[in-house]
């Protein structure tokens, strides 16, 4: 009998599975790209981010342009991979080896 190995939780939620998606993408992006792309509300991309961050999934970088506060965010070497192994993780669900 097949066994279905576990999917890492923290990119199995739809919103952090987006960012990751995201930030593999592209070099680095800001809040609101993030948030225009995503279609998530301030307060939960917020907590999101942090979750990433705290798994150094994620760099989170804050700065000011304009005298605004800007929020940069670029996925790290170890996001990378757990993006990746997910990726492998749910092609395997798909395409079962016999």
């Amino acid at each position: 009998m097949r066994k279905f190995g576990d999917l890492d939780p923290l990119l199995h939620s739809q919103l952090r599975l987006a960012i990751v998606s995201l930030l593999v993408s592209v070099k680095e992006a800001d809040f609101s790209y993030i948030q225009e792309a995503t279609n998530a509300t301030n307060g939960n991309l917020s907590v999101q981010l942090t979750k990433l961050k705290d798994a150094e999934y994620i760099d989170i970088k804050k700065s000011f342009e304009n005298n605004y506060p800007k929020t940069t965010c670029k996925i790290t070497k170890k996001g990378l991979k757990a993006f990746e192994r997910y990726v492998d993780d749910i092609r395997n669900y798909l395409s079962p080896k016999k």
